[in-house]
């Protein structure tokens, strides 16, 4: 794909994420309105920024759509995928601790990425080739060899029981990364751990889900902003890989370690 097809399509990414920021503001607090299991559910807005979001990227492109709340298709030479409400529960509590996640994979991998936390007024953008803007301005590359504050994200303790990383070793996971001197910290948002790695807020950040529309967005960017950016088994990530590891190296490796010590 061509720099500038990818550029154009970035553009498209964004006046999507324009009109999604506007309902995702306006809709803050929604009830839950789907229930999907056991402490999982979708808000209305959930619903319909990504039927709004479906319907702009395939009107402008004719890419198919693959969502967390409507399913889609997913192709492996160029698909959208997009989490209309990355940290659910938290939007609908006010906690400005979620985001609107659009990513564009082409051949398993992003090339687009927006990342928008409309309550923390940052928007951080990238495509395949760039660096990490934050709301339209070029970031410095992230220093992976500085060490300030040792905070890990850790996306989430609860999951299934059939998890392979299961609530209990996450919390030893928690308490490892505690012993080694690092400060974990439990956003409630995948897309928001991974976009502080490549700001360079975190030293590294964990992700557990399966789920391309969590992951993605955030890969581009920590790849982006010169990250390691592995899955949870230390393989190279792709689209279907279980869960994210990002962060600079030494602390990537540190985090990586400790996993297959709980795993």
């Amino acid at each position: 794909m061509a720099k500038d097809e990818i550029r154009e399509y970035l553009r498209i990414a964004e006046e999507a994420a324009d009109e999604a920021r506007r309902m995702f503001v306006d809709g803050l607090g929604s009830l839950p309105a789907l229930y999907k299991k056991s402490g999982d559910f979708a808000t209305e807005m959930d619903l319909h920024i990504e039927e709004m979001l479906r319907d702009q990227l395939i009107a402008a492109t004719g890419i198919p759509v693959l969502g967390e709340e409507e399913g889609g298709v997913l192709r492996n030479d160029a698909s959208w995928v997009v989490d209309p409400i990355d940290g659910t529960a938290n939007y609908a509590s006010g906690n400005p601790s979620c985001a609107i996640l659009i990513s564009l994979v082409v051949d398993k991998h992003p090339v687009v990425a927006v990342t928008d936390i409309p309550l923390l007024n940052m928007r951080l953008t990238a495509h395949q080739g760039s660096g990490v803007h934050l709301n339209g301005e070029l970031l410095p590359p992230v220093n992976m060899a500085a060490h300030v504050s040792n905070q890990v994200g850790v996306g989430a303790v609860g999951s299934d029981e059939g998890s392979r990383i299961p609530p209990d070793s996450r919390l030893r996971l928690i308490k490892a990364l505690e012993y080694a001197n690092m400060r974990p910290r439990i956003s409630g948002s995948v897309g928001i751990d991974l976009a502080f790695v490549a700001q360079g807020v975190y030293e590294a950040a964990v992700s557990f889900s399966p789920h391309p529309w969590d992951n993605a967005a955030g890969v581009l960017l920590a790849r982006s902003a010169g990250a390691v950016v592995t899955d949870i088994d230390g393989n190279e990530w792709e689209l279907g890989s279980l869960g994210v590891i990002a962060g600079s190296p030494d602390v990537h490796e540190s985090v990586l370690r400790r996993i297959k010590s709980i795993a």
